[in-house]
């Protein structure tokens, strides 16, 4: 009796409790906000789908969510803050001298999409690089719902250059950069969930918009299986990139792969941190959760920041299907690294999977086909 009266006070207080949080009637008159500050990020939000990402998970998503770690990686914490204040938009407001770094190369059109939000919505331009990355991964089947937190200061110097780790790159180069940063290499694994969905415009001449895996309008874990994946025939180099590429079976059928994703997926203190997630969706949607949460406060202290999660949108479903080597490929063209054993997956049937280029880049996704 005594135990049950308890368990009903208990109950009753947290309902209490609930209720009395009281949410904010937002100037919009749509929405309500459990803080008067996060208003703006709700209206950002709707912009941002209805005029910037068109809700999908398309070109202009995928570069946003590019963005959201270029700027943030301008950090050093030997260097100190002169170096950079990693995610304050810096990107953004010295955007002509950080472009000078070959390793920015085709974020522009990222800069050029976000920055005139800055003139109509009341927010930082380090806030409005990390929510549009929360806001535009959303739309990607799979996806996790990212934090977001508001209220970091306007950057006052540009990023160094140099600071953003360029995908030929030795990999204990490119660990060391993440380390200065605050990263571990399991960490820069989860980061690269990102290039489930990540395509290029720059790496190869004359070619928008090159995938990095076959299914590059959805957030799944084919990135994962597909680098690992052996092959002989290479993409053309892109000029002054001629060590970007790698064998890649893949290839002629329009996807691409970086020598630094090659080289990180076999390396002895990562292989195992890539290889998990291969066909482990919640897995990975974890980690790439927990990851971008560290990297969006990359130079602020987080407790002085305001939790505005609930402005990013919930992010579509999954599609629910299992990892499978596409058709063309098999178990046999695996370049294992891991000890662990590999999981055993399916191989799709037909002709030799084909990967759509988009015409000109165009970010409609009726041309460019999943």
């Amino acid at each position: 009796m005594v135990f049950k009266l308890t368990v009903g006070l208990l109950a009753l207080a947290l309902s209490v409790s609930a209720a009395s949080i009281k949410r904010v009637a937002c100037p919009d008159g749509k929405h309500t906000a459990t803080n008067a500050a996060c208003c703006v990020f709700f209206s950002l939000a709707d912009e941002l789908q209805t005029n910037k990402f068109d809700s999908q998970c398309a070109e202009d998503a995928h570069e946003a969510l590019r963005l959201t770690f270029h700027d943030a990686i301008g950090f050093s914490k030997t260097g100190g803050p002169s170096q950079g204040g990693g995610a304050d938009g810096s990107v953004i407001l010295f955007e002509t001298i950080e472009l000078m770094d070959p390793a920015n190369n085709g974020i522009d059109d990222a800069i050029d999409n976000l920055k005139p939000l800055l003139e109509t919505f009341d927010v930082t331009a380090g806030d409005l690089v990390q929510f549009a990355g929360a806001v535009a991964v959303s739309n990607c089947p799979g996806a996790p719902r990212l934090q977001f937190l508001a209220g970091r200061p306007n950057a006052t110097v540009p990023a160094a250059l140099g600071l953003v780790p360029k995908p030929e790159d030795n990999v204990n180069k490119i660990f060391a950069r993440m380390g200065d940063a605050g990263f571990s290499p399991t960490d820069l694994v989860h980061l690269l969930v990102s290039h489930t969905v990540a395509r290029s415009d720059t790496l190869i001449d004359n070619r928008q918009a090159v995938p990095f895996d076959t299914t590059p309008f959805t957030f799944d874990t084919q990135v994962f299986l597909e680098v690992l994946l052996k092959g002989n025939e290479t993409l053309p180099p892109a000029s002054g990139e001629a060590d970007a590429q790698v064998p890649n079976p893949l290839a002629v059928q329009g996807a691409m792969r970086l020598q630094s994703d090659f080289a990180i997926a076999h390396d002895s203190q990562t292989a195992c941190a890539w290889q998990e997630m291969i066909n482990n969706q919640q897995l990975m949607m974890n980690n790439f959760q927990q990851a971008m949460a560290k990297l969006a406060v990359t130079g602020h202290d987080a407790s002085k920041l305001i939790d505005c999660s609930e402005a990013v949108p919930i992010p579509q479903p999954a599609v629910k299907k299992a990892a499978t080597f596409p058709a063309g490929t098999g178990p046999k063209l695996v370049q294992q690294s891991c000890p662990q054993p590999f999981p055993v997956l399916k191989t799709d049937p037909g002709a030799p999977t084909t990967i759509p280029e988009c015409i000109d880049g165009d970010t409609n996704l009726n041309d460019c086909p999943s």
